[in-house]
This record gives C-alpha cells, structure tokens and sequence, in this order.
C-alpha cells in the first residue's frame, strides 16, 4: 500500500498496468496509475461488493484541470461515493459511458427529445465524447455548432426544406434537454473550471418572445367557420379555453366529468394535475366529444379515432386562417394567447387566470402586464370629473 496523498509520492512510483492502490476503509480502496508519458496519472476505485462477492472497479479520471494537491482529495471523494453506490445497490449503468448513451437512457420514453438528439447529439462529435473526459470546451463547441444551424420551419420528407435562423429559445429548448439527460449521471463540475460542463449549456436569458398576434372574437369565429369538420371540435375548445394545444390533445373521456362540469388537466408542461369548472357551452362541447367513447379514450379524435398532436393539428388551422384570410401566423397557440388576452382585459384576477392556464402569475405579469396597466389608465380616466 501507498501513500497517495502526497504529491512527491506520486510523481516518484514508476509506470505500470497495475494501479497503486491507498486503502480508505475496510473494502474500499483508491487507486492511482502514472502515466507512462510523464503527464498526470489516473485515479480508480476498487469496492467490495457484498452481493456480488467480488470487488467493482471504476475509473475517475486523472483530475487535470485541478492543482496536483487537489486530486488526492477529490480522487478520494469520487471513492466514496462509489462505495456508497456500491453499498446501497445504486450503481449507474455501466452500459452508459458517452455523451450519446446518456441522451439514449433519458430519451427512452420521450418520444420528441428522442428526436432532438438524433438530429443534434448522436452525429454530433460530442456524442462520442467519454462521460469522464466531457469538459465545457466539448459542451461549448457543441452549442456555437448547434446555434450556427438553422432551424427547420418544416419537416416535409419531399419538396425544399424551409428553414430560419436559430432563435434563442429554440437554441435554449434543444440545450435543456441535453442540460437534463447529463445531469441524471453526471455530477456538476466545479464552477469557473474546465470540468465545469454544465456552465456552456447555461439558458440565454430572456430569450422567449412575447406572443404579439391576437386573434378577436370574429376571427376566430372565422376561422372556426372555415375549419375542416374534422378538427372543428378541437379548435373550438381551444376558442373556449385558455390551454396548451398539448394539454387539451392530452385529456381523455376519463378527465371530464359531466355531472360537475368539472376538467381535470393530468397532462401539461405545468407538471402537476390540476381542475377546473368548465362553462355550460364548453360542457356541451366535451359531452359531445365523450359520445360513445372508453372512459380511456381521447376525448377529442381524428376521423381515425387517434389523438391529435402538432404535426395533425398545424395542417387544418393553417388551411383555414388562409382560406379565411387570417395573418399567415396563425397558429394552435395564438388561440391560447388570445384567450389569455380576453380573460386578462376582462379584469379577471391574474393568479386566476394563471391556475386555469396552467402557468404562473409571474408569467402572465410578464406577457400580459402591459394590459393590466392600459385597463388601469382606462379606469383611473373614467374617474375625471
């Protein structure tokens, strides 16, 4: 056994295959291999584990973008926290060892991040980039290529891709999903460090774009007349209520009880499920949407009996917003936006107003403050005398 906490230790032990090994507790061991080309060694563990009856070994790096009196300690750490993986059977799974496994293992069940990184991550170099060797450079090249490609606008298999510049808020979606699926088997280096991979994929800042395209009460009713019958169901009730396209998709016959009048929102961004009370009209809605369905059937279909989703949805609203010559911007969520916008000048409490549409008070004050403040001028002007 070795001292490996000196430094003059260290640099004196000759090259080989065979770690030197520093015993920290009974069954738990930190080893260190120098470099046959004199640069910085590598540091492993070696654990004992009890249900298995045999010793684990994982490799920690060699440490390189701290001081060389630092690495002992942080080599030390990495040991044992292994060893408490080891003892409480929570190992990671040795089948991720790049940036591309990661993405694969977070990915597993979703579908659209799933596509993201097929696009971005898995041809990319840093897919190919060890999980113990990812340094911010890796992260950083990978983003300013990211945001040198332009975004599609259209996803059409033939004809002439459209596309556009990336904006901000697409660059900062794309590099959360990776943010995420790193940081489930990846410890956050340290800040101001090389090792400090997190830092490159930080959001840009006020990057979301305030929705400016509000669509009134008759160009709605124009485009809910212009609508194919399939999906005239579907944008009536985005009309009626001020949710994500996603969310309504989302609900099932289940989800509206007609004795109540009560929606129960189980699916959106928002995260947590929440209910609320549905006017008459938008009940009579839902009741006919529910007609002779499984209680765990869609609540809105296609003529195919499928849910809708953004690539269904889009065709239909943008047919008739052109037929009924609407901006050629029209999109699901403009709906949202202009139910949000109607509740808002209609004087109904924020926090209201962000509980039914799933969001916080925050973010309407943000997006639709400026309302709030022009109905007030409105007001204090109906108070001259």
């Amino acid at each position: 056994m070795r001292d490996l906490s000196k430094v003059t230790e260290r640099d004196a032990l000759r090259a080989r295959r065979e770690p030197y090994w520093h015993r920290l507790s009974p069954g738990c061991f930190l080893g260190y291999r120098p470099s046959r080309k004199g640069g910085a060694g590598t540091w492993v563990a070696r654990v004992y584990d009890d249900e298995q009856c045999r010793y684990r070994l994982k490799a920690l790096g060699s440490f390189t973008q701290h001081q060389s009196r630092e690495r002992f300690t942080l080599a030390k750490q990495a040991a044992e926290l292994f060893a408490s993986d080891v003892e409480r059977g929570g190992l990671p799974d040795e089948t991720i060892g790049t940036v591309a496994d990661a993405c694969r293992k977070f990915a597993e069940s979703r579908s659209e991040d799933e596509a993201r990184f097929r696009r971005f991550v898995y041809s990319d170099p840093i897919g190919k980039v060890k999980l113990t060797k990812l340094r911010r450079s890796h992260v950083e090249n990978w983003r300013a290529r990211l945001a040198a490609t332009p975004a599609r606008v259209s996803r059409r298999k033939k004809g002439k891709q459209v596309t556009r510049p990336r904006s901000p808020a697409t660059l900062n979606r794309d590099m959360a999903a990776l943010r995420t699926a790193l940081g489930r088997v990846m410890a956050l280096g340290r800040p101001n460090s090389e090792g400090a991979w997190q830092e490159a994929l930080r959001p840009i800042k006020n990057a979301v774009r305030r929705r400016t395209l509000y669509l009134s009460r008759e160009q709605r009713r124009a485009l809910l007349d212009h609508v194919d019958s399939e999906a005239e169901p579907f944008v009536r009730a985005l009309c009626l209520l001020p949710l994500r396209p996603g969310a309504l998709a989302a609900l099932t016959v289940a989800d509206f009880d007609p004795r109540t009048s009560e929606l129960t929102i189980v699916k959106d961004k928002a995260g947590e499920r929440r209910r609320i009370v549905v006017p008459k009209e938008t009940a009579r809605l839902f009741e006919e949407a529910a007609k002779k369905k499984r209680s765990s059937a869609p609540l809105f279909t296609r003529s195919n009996g499928s849910a809708w989703d953004k690539h269904s949805w889009k065709f239909p609203i943008a047919a008739a917003a052109r037929t009924a010559e609407l901006p050629p911007n029209v999109t699901a969520y403009t709906l949202r936006h202009s139910t949000i916008t109607d509740l808002v000048t209609s004087g109904l409490p924020l926090l209201t107003i962000a509980q039914i549409s799933g969001t916080s008070a925050e973010m309407i004050e943000k997006h639709y403050g400026h309302l709030v403040r022009h109905a007030a001028v409105e007001a204090l002007a109906g108070l001259a005398i």
